[in-house]
Formats: structure tokens, sequence, C-alpha cells
């Protein structure tokens, strides 16, 4: 154990995590997200949510602040405008770490899934709401 950590942050989320560069990109998913197919780098957790999930790497994880964008989201499928609960608690979440409303973006399925692809590492929640996924990008530390 170590002092100051989200339980959640296990040694393998932690690798992964810090091994990330400036404008890499991390995408937490729900358990329904085909992530062994799409993940390059596969970190499991079945018994958290994708919320709790969010919070504990923004914890530790700058987020860009040179792309207007950083973080993404799932659009419903037939429904663009409409903001489904699981996406409302994550812009929540990201706001409460100081990530502002603009900065969150949403895009359609398919291509949600080909950003998730091209993630450093894909963090598979026990999630099983609808839509409980978000892209993270890296961002710096400034000295």
């Amino acid at each position: 154990m170590l002092h100051g950590l989200d339980p959640l942050l296990t040694a393998d989320l932690l690798h992964a995590l810090r091994a990330m560069g400036h404008g890499d990109t991390i995408a937490i998913v729900d358990a329904n997200f085909p992530a062994a197919s799409t993940a390059r780098r596969l970190v499991v957790t079945p018994g958290t949510d994708a919320s709790a999930m969010l919070r504990a790497i923004l914890s530790v994880l700058p987020v860009d602040d040179f792309i207007p964008e950083p973080l993404l989201t799932m659009q419903a499928v037939g429904a663009v405008d409409t903001v489904p609960p699981a996406v409302a608690d994550l812009r929540a979440i990201a706001a409460a770490a100081g990530v502002a409303g603009s900065a969150i973006g949403s895009t359609e399925r398919h291509d949600f899934y080909r950003a998730a692809s091209a993630a450093f590492a894909v963090v598979q929640t026990g999630d099983r709401r609808l839509y409980a996924n978000i892209i993270v990008t890296k961002g710096v530390i400034p000295t």
C-alpha cells in the first residue's frame, strides 16, 4: 500500500499512467465496451465503475491544457444531443477536478472506438451504465 493514492490505482494502472507521455490518451470504458479487441494495453478493473476510476486517475494525471478538448465522451447512438446519466456524472467529476466544461467533447460511437484503439491504455471497469466511457489526454506538470 502507498500513502495518498486511491486504492483503485493498481500497480499495472500506475505503470501505464507513469509511462504515458504528454499527448498520450487513456480510455476509461464500461463493461459493455469491446476493450479486449480494442486495447493495445488493457487494464481490467471489474470491481469499480467509470466514475470512481476517472476520479482516481484525475487525482494523479495532469490533463492536457494545450488542446481544446482533452476529454472525450461517447455520444448516445441516435440521440447526439442527449447527455446520458453516466456522461453527466463523468463531466461533474472532471469539473470537480478542475477541468472546464468546454474541455470535454463528445464523439460518435465508432469514432470513439477508433480513438480508444489509439489510446496508450484502456481501463475496462465493471460499470454497467450505458455510455460510461471517457478518454483523457495527458498533459504536463510545469516546473
